[in-house]
């Protein structure tokens, strides 16, 4: 597989190579993030996504970044990363 070039978009001015996170083999046991960044009708996509995963007797955890024009506070970051195992970003117009 080749890699893939992932740019973060917070003005970084030399790319820096970072290998993706390892994901698990499955979801049973894992509690799942879903972070809303605040763009338009991403709320109504974690909705679904939530009741679906629900559905599937997942744990979810919701969270709200305060504005999609800044990257997540450090406590929110802070909390994800503590109570999560896994994250699911929604990106939606």
């Amino acid at each position: 597989m080749s890699p893939e070039v992932l740019l973060d978009p917070t003005s970084e001015r030399v790319p820096e190579t970072r290998p993706r996170a390892p994901r698990p083999e499955s979801l049973e046991d894992k509690a799942v993030g879903l972070l809303d960044i605040r763009k338009a009708r991403g709320d109504v996509f974690l909705d679904r996504l939530a009741e679906l995963l629900a559905a599937r007797g997942l744990r979810v955890a919701r969270f709200r970044k305060p504005t999609f024009a800044k990257i997540a506070p450090p406590d929110l970051r802070r909390e994800i990363s503590v109570k999560c195992d896994v994250v699911i970003e929604a990106l939606a117009d």
